[in-house]
């Protein structure tokens, strides 16, 4: 873990920030749990270009994330620290003693050899998955289910980490890494720990040809286009461009756009910060 600042030899390097990859103890993935990958350049099936800001980029392949932890009650070992091109963190390669092979995310401080665990009444260590209502008020956690036995969908990004704050019935009080307090059911599982990679936040490209290696192109503002492209285009000189607002007239900063009679607003307590 850790970043390293390169020496500005070139323009390019002068800015230039990145991980050490130190954590890293294979380079080749799991066979079995890889599958080929294919870029779309923003266009959809008749050719037409539907996003923008996109193509090009490095050739990547999926590595399947086991994100349910299903195997309750079976021990699994950590047999490698792999990067993975399809999200911040790292992930983990798990051998299960039936035999099985799985990745997870990676959380911070797992090791390899270390043992990891998925079920109820499981300790609650650094990897092991267990429900929210096995695991004891203040704990660090990430990869959290919405709905059980759905698979994690929130607290999966490098760093990203949420707290059990206490308890009520049926849901557990959650503290979600934006700020903000919710309901979760208490049968939803979860994992113990931060996720790893915390210094990714640090990282800096150093140049724009690395943003095009993960396949990013140019982002065009707004406030530079013509006022035929864009609300906030036109003007003689350079033009504020008015209130921040989206190319279809959608206002930014500020303009609430959660809808009103959410399902799910019911389970919020507190709103995230602004």
């Amino acid at each position: 873990m850790g970043i390293r600042k390169l020496k500005p030899t070139t323009p390019g390097q002068r800015h230039k920030i990145i991980g050490t990859f130190s954590e890293i103890t294979a380079v080749v993935p799991e066979k079995s749990l890889v599958v080929g990958k294919r870029k779309s350049g923003g266009r959809n099936s008749e050719g037409k270009m539907t996003m923008r800001y996109i193509g090009g980029g490095h050739r990547q392949k999926y590595r399947f994330i086991d994100f349910k932890r299903s195997k309750d009650g079976i021990p699994a070992t950590v047999k490698t620290i792999e990067y993975d091109p399809n999200r911040s963190a790292r992930i983990a390669l798990l051998y299960y003693v039936d035999g099985a092979k799985t990745y997870i995310v990676a959380p911070q401080g797992l090791e390899v050899g270390q043992t990891v665990i998925s079920g109820k009444k499981v300790a609650p260590e650094i990897g092991n998955a267990l429900p929210l209502s096995d695991i004891p008020l203040g704990t660090v956690i990430h990869n959290i289910e919405m709905r059980p036995g759905q698979g994690a969908k929130m607290v999966r990004s490098a760093g990203a980490f949420a707290q059990i704050v206490s308890r009520e019935g049926d849901y557990a009080i959650i503290k979600m890494p934006s700020g903000e307090t919710r309901k979760i059911l208490s049968a939803c599982k979860a994992t113990v720990g931060s996720v790893g990679n915390s210094d990714h936040a640090l990282e800096k490209s150093g140049k724009a040809g690395r943003t095009r290696w993960f396949g990013r192109r140019p982002r065009v503002r707004g406030v530079v286009m013509n006022p035929v492209d864009h609300p906030m285009g036109g003007g003689e000189g350079r033009a504020s461009g008015g209130h921040p607002r989206s190319r279809k007239g959608v206002y930014a900063k500020g303009l609430k756009t959660r809808a009103p009679k959410k399902h799910s607003s019911k389970y919020i307590i507190e709103r995230r910060k602004k």
